[in-house]
C-alpha cells in the first residue's frame, strides 16, 4: 500500500502540470498598408475672369456703354496653327469694339474655332461645336448689339466686322460672340450697311488667305477644326 505522502506527492505534480503556463504562440500582426491618396487635378477655369454681371437684353448696352468709358486698349491678336492676325479695333465703333474687348479679357474666345469658312469671301470665327462654348455663353450671358451703319464703314479685304445672329432677327441685330474677316479680294462691299464693321486686320492677312484656303464640308465648316486664342496687344 501506498503512503499518505506518495499520494500527497503525485496530487502536487498533477496539480502543478496543471497550472503551469502554456506557451502561446505568437499571432503574426496584420500589415497596415497605406493607401495612396488620389490627387484629383483641379479642374482649369473656363474664363479667364469672373464676368462683371450676367448680361441680358436689358443690362447688355448700359453695361457697354459704361465700360467703353474707359481707356480701352485698341489691338488684339488672334493666335492659329497659321500663324497670328493683328487686328485694330476701330474706335468709334463703341459698343462692338467694347464688347470685343470685354470677351477678350474673360478669354471667351479661346479655344473657339474659325467655324465657317466661305472661299474668297469671309472667315468667321467665335464659335465651336465644344459643350464648354455654349457653357462660357451661358456664364456671360445671352445679349445681342444694334448694328451700326451710320458711320459709312466699308467692308474691305481684311475689315473685322459682327454678323447677325440666327436667332429670330428682323433688325439684324449682331451676335456679340462671333466675328467674321473680309477675305476677298476688292472687298466684300454688298455687305455695307447691314453688318458692323468695327476692326481691320493690320497684319496678318496671309494667314486669313490660309484659313480660306482649307477643305470645308457642305455647312461650310473646315474639315480639320482652327482653333483660336485671342489676347489683347499691350
Amino acid at each position: 500500500m501506498f503512503s499518505r505522502k506518495f499520494y500527497s506527492i503525485i496530487i502536487l505534480l498533477i496539480f502543478g502540470m496543471a497550472c503551469s503556463p502554456t506557451s502561446k504562440k505568437p499571432t503574426p500582426k496584420s500589415k497596415v498598408i497605406s493607401t495612396p491618396k488620389v490627387v484629383m487635378p483641379k479642374k482649369k477655369p473656363l474664363l479667364l475672369a469672373e464676368p462683371s454681371l450676367l448680361l441680358n437684353e436689358d443690362n447688355a448696352i448700359p453695361f457697354l456703354f459704361e465700360y467703353q468709358k474707359q481707356e480701352l486698349p485698341s489691338q488684339v491678336e488672334i493666335s492659329t496653327r497659321f500663324g497670328n492676325i493683328t487686328i485694330e479695333l476701330f474706335d468709334d465703333a463703341h459698343y462692338h469694339k467694347a464688347n470685343f474687348i470685354y470677351l477678350t479679357r474673360l478669354g471667351y474666345f479661346n479655344d473657339t474655332f474659325f467655324h465657317r469658312v466661305v472661299p474668297n469671301f469671309v472667315i468667321q470665327g467665335g464659335n465651336s461645336d465644344h459643350p464648354n462654348t455654349s457653357k462660357k455663353r451661358r456664364m456671360i450671358g445671352r445679349y445681342l448689339l444694334p448694328p451700326d451703319v451710320k458711320k459709312g464703314l466699308k467692308h474691305h479685304r481684311g475689315i473685322v466686322s459682327m454678323p447677325s445672329s440666327e436667332m429670330d432677327n428682323p433688325h439684324r441685330l449682331a451676335s456679340p460672340y462671333e466675328f467674321f474677316i473680309v477675305q476677298q479680294k476688292g472687298g466684300a462691299y454688298h455687305l455695307d450697311g447691314n453688318y458692323t464693321p468695327f476692326g481691320k486686320v493690320i497684319q496678318g492677312m496671309e494667314v486669313v488667305d490660309a484659313i480660306c484656303a482649307q477643305e470645308i464640308d457642305s455647312r461650310e465648316a473646315p474639315i480639320d477644326n482652327i482653333k483660336m486664342r485671342v489676347k489683347i496687344v499691350e
